[in-house]
């Protein structure tokens, strides 16, 4: 009697959450179509993601924004394969990503796998300073993973180390200052409100103090000078944003006090 033996073969979902993503969207789900399943969680676009999304997967659910982390949260629920690669709107897999990733899945050494990356500001793909040396868990088994429920700057949350890949996850963050700016107001505002319902205290001094102290640490110790004219306005608009999170901050302390007063 013959000998049967059944490979089988691991699979990929790949999660993205989009609302009016439509500049940057196809050459993201361009490089993922590949994978064995997408699925995109919109919050409402206007303009045409939803269109764009639908060339690529019939995989597009509609979901009213829950904050960064349980946006996720709400995709990941939706996958159904062995592995989940977690991307943004505004990124892409080069070729040799794609082949590294694919190639990995093949037989896997870890859970969970850091992809570098790579981001541009104001036409300038960006080698130092804030955003520099930046390796981000994306790739992971799907039941050995979760992101945090943090409204702004989620995390991935999993036991043990994520194993490092090679090749480049390429970002596409803002491409004009007024983009920067918008993106700076919008997650300061979202970084305070989540600190304040941690618990969190802000005041002027330490507004400043940590302003200055993200300026220094992007442009002199990470070394965003070496982008020339980019990287210091990076590490300004960056130094804005800690900046005016814990002044928001502050003030929402100060609304929530005339509140309980009144």
């Amino acid at each position: 009697m013959g000998i049967c033996y059944y490979v089988t073969m691991t699979t990929l979902s790949v999660i993205i959450i989009t609302k009016n993503a439509a500049t940057t969207l196809r050459a993201c789900l361009a490089s993922v179509q590949w994978a064995n399943e997408i699925i995109i969680v919109d919050s409402g676009s206007t303009d045409e993601t939803l269109a764009i999304s639908r060339e690529f997967t019939p995989k597009v659910i509609n979901q009213d924004w829950l904050g960064f982390g349980p946006q996720k949260n709400y995709a990941l629920g939706l996958a159904t394969s062995d592995w989940v690669l977690a991307i943004d709107a505004d990124e892409w897999l080069d070729a040799k990503l794609a082949n590294e990733i694919q190639q990995t899945l093949l037989h896997p050494m870890a859970d969970v796998y850091a992809l570098p990356r790579c981001s541009k500001f104001c036409g300038q793909f960006m080698k130092y300073g804030a955003w520099g040396n930046d390796y981000v868990t994306r790739l992971f088994k799907r039941q050995s993973a979760s992101f945090s429920n943090d409204l702004v700057h989620e995390k991935l949350l999993f036991a043990g180390a994520a194993k490092k890949l090679n090749n480049w996850l390429w970002h596409d963050s803002c491409d004009n200052l007024a983009t920067a700016i918008s993106k700076m107001n919008n997650y300061s505002s979202l970084s305070a409100q989540m600190k304040f319902q941690q618990g969190k205290r802000g005041n002027l001094a330490s507004a400043v103090f940590r302003g200055f102290w993200t300026f220094l640490k992007a442009y002199i110790f990470k070394r965003g000078f070496l982008d020339g004219r980019a990287g210091f306005i990076l590490s300004w608009v960056t130094a804005e944003g800690s900046y005016y999170r814990y002044l928001k901050l502050m003030y929402l302390q100060e609304q929530s006090n005339d509140s309980k007063n009144h």
